[in-house]
């Protein structure tokens, strides 16, 4: 049984994972849906209730029916760089890749529409709160006065884009930044804006969810830091990421978000304040670990790999294969 990797082929974080996998003898196929009708191919015929099918990525072959697990990392908008490219090919091929692929059996991290809803950053934000995670006070509006009346409630703000896009996205990714007192709000009305009272943070915490297993990691900040400076993505800081035990409460709350949401990975980022308590900020369904890993020594493309080489559903395990080590 295969594991299936949906990214790009410029993923470094994904290299890290292909490695464990492969140390345990577990077979791997990287496809980037970009290459559908090119390097990329695909094959399936609906037979007795199921596709039965291959898929072609590299010189390397899997049957629908023989994918263990499937794991989208940064996958490409399909057939992207086809010979054509289309916005009809791309919506065909995504449409064929992923319907085929859908009740194949296979374990998902994470299934496509579980990840995609995960995205929108008020969902998160109420669900973090049902499941008892801390979240500052928010406001996402086109209404100037709004913002102003906001403000007024809560003087020491920052501004955020509402997508949350990463820094290596640019130009979308806009660093979180403090709201000065004299802002005018008028821009608001141009564009939906996410304001969000700031927690004076004595640390940044990211916490890596790979199924039950949680590793967090812990970055000071700063006795006398920039007081412009708070978003911990782009700020150049000689503090490391050091490992961090996680309280119960916080277990128990990141388990049921993920349990709600459907997600089998998670990362999840967190502002300390002086008192300890943990407030939630984001659930990025796909984020990056290679950082927390370099700096703390953490396993979690390890924890990733033993995950996607578990046996799905109804899959025997054979107790004498090459992939054995890898089943946890």
């Amino acid at each position: 049984m295969t594991v299936l990797i949906l990214t790009c082929d410029e993923d470094v974080t994904a290299d890290m994972v292909v490695v464990h996998l492969n140390a345990s003898g577990v077979p791997v196929v990287r496809l980037d849906p970009a290459d559908l009708t090119g390097s990329a191919a695909l094959s399936g015929e609906f037979v007795h209730g199921s596709f039965r099918g291959h898929l072609s990525s590299g010189g390397r072959l899997v049957s629908i029916g023989g994918i263990r697990s499937v794991w989208v990392r940064r996958p490409g908008k399909a057939a992207a760089r086809a010979a054509e490219p289309s916005a009809w090919l791309t919506e065909e091929s995504g449409q064929a890749l992923y319907g085929m692929l859908r009740d194949c059996g296979a374990r998902w991290m994470n299934e496509p529409d579980a990840a995609h809803r995960a995205r929108y950053k008020p969902w998160q934000l109420r669900l973090a709160q049902r499941c008892g995670l801390p979240v500052p006070a928010t406001l996402i509006t086109t209404f100037p006065r709004a913002a102003r009346e906001f403000a007024a409630r809560y003087p020491d703000l920052v501004v955020k884009p509402v997508s949350g896009a990463h820094p290596q996205d640019p130009p979308l990714a806009v660093p979180t930044s403090r709201i000065p007192p004299e802002a005018d709000f008028s821009a608001v009305a141009h564009g939906p804006t996410l304001l969000q009272r700031r927690v004076a943070k004595r640390a940044d915490i990211r916490l890596t969810a790979v199924g039950a297993e949680l590793l967090a990691a812990r970055k000071t900040t700063l006795a006398w830091p920039d007081p412009e400076e708070v978003d911990v993505r782009f700020t150049a800081s000689p503090e490391p990421w050091r490992p961090a035990g996680v309280p119960p409460r916080v277990a128990e709350s990141v388990r049921a978000y993920l349990r709600a949401a459907h997600l089998a990975y998670g990362a999840f980022d967190f502002a300390e304040d002086g008192d300890g308590t943990w407030w939630f900020l984001e659930c990025n369904q796909s984020g990056q670990f290679g950082f927390v890993e370099v700096d703390t020594g953490q396993p979690i493309a390890r924890t990733i790999a033993e995950w996607l080489a578990r046996p799905a559903s109804g899959e025997p395990v054979d107790a004498g294969g090459p992939g054995t080590a890898a089943v946890g």
